[in-house]
């Protein structure tokens, strides 16, 4: 083959994976509460007008979908103009913005240690909850999505591994550029260091991207860079030397720290209550 032939195979074979790369990330539907957008083969963000995320990812027997959102009308029938296998729903943890539409679903999983944050949803769940724990599968066929616990911003906080394509679904455990931990019920920040270190361990075995829980914000993925940046941020806040700590403007009204604090360390930053850094409040 002459040298030409080879520059025009080239040529073609990158514009033909330009072309795949736009093909998936297409938007695919939208509505007045929220946008859905394929990013990888099987695999959709759905980005509420609200700045909340929802991730479908779909197998060839089942489909799961990934937190609820705050509030999207009929959200179970737009499902539907993506998938219509039967469908697992499973909660990174138990705030209103990832659990806000969970009564459109008859079955809901999450990590026991969230129960105590469903008297502070705006509407009861009146389905069944199945509780998930470390190394819990969802079969979806083909495809198989691993549960892991991971406290902190939560007690019950869990990311979902889908170690096949590489990626893991962090809900808000990881933050979206910022990690909110001081919320009640305040977990200790060394237990939020060892999440970190957890999830450093498993992005060591084969986990490249974390698709975090506000992706409207970012438009992309983290790396392992940035779990490393939050997990020396964590340790310093833990031995009480945070790097230039400053007030944090917002104020959460029930569960939210009187007094916030914020500090930042390369690519992360940890929202923190420096009154709960070293023990929990289970109790309000």
């Amino acid at each position: 083959m002459t040298t030409i032939h080879l520059i025009m195979r080239t040529i073609f074979t990158f514009a033909f994976l330009l072309l795949l790369v736009n093909g998936l990330m297409a938007q695919v539907f939208e509505n007045k509460d929220l946008a859905i957008t394929q990013l990888e083969k099987d695999m959709w963000v759905i980005e509420t007008t609200d700045m909340t995320t929802m991730y479908l990812i779909e197998g060839t027997e089942k489909a799961l979908l990934i937190d609820t959102g705050t509030k999207c009308e009929d959200l179970e029938k737009v499902l539907r103009q993506i998938t219509q296998k039967p469908l697992y729903v499973v909660l990174t943890h138990l705030h209103g913005d990832h659990a806000g539409n969970i009564n459109y679903f008859g079955e809901i999983y999450l990590h026991p240690a969230d129960t105590l944050l469903m008297s502070h949803l705006q509407k009861p769940y009146e389905g069944k909850i199945t509780f998930v724990d470390e190394g819990d599968v969802f079969d979806l066929g083909g495809k198989q999505i691993v549960v892991s616990h991971m406290p902190g911003h939560t007690p019950g906080s869990i990311v979902l591994l889908d170690w096949q394509a590489g990626n893991c679904y962090t809900g808000d455990a990881f933050g979206s550029g910022q990690v909110w931990c001081q919320l009640w019920p305040f977990s200790p920040m060394a237990s939020y260091a060892a999440s970190c270190s957890k999830m450093l361990n498993i992005m060591d075995q084969g986990i490249s991207r974390i698709y975090c829980g506000h992706y409207p914000y970012v438009k992309t993925t983290f790396d392992k860079s940035y779990v490393k940046d939050m997990l020396e941020l964590a340790k310093l806040i833990d031995l009480g030397t945070p790097p230039v700590p400053q007030p944090h403007p917002a104020i959460i009204p029930g569960i939210g720290a009187k007094n916030p604090m914020m500090s930042t360390l390369g690519q992360a930053t940890i929202v923190y209550d420096p009154s709960h850094i070293n023990s929990n409040q289970i109790t309000q």
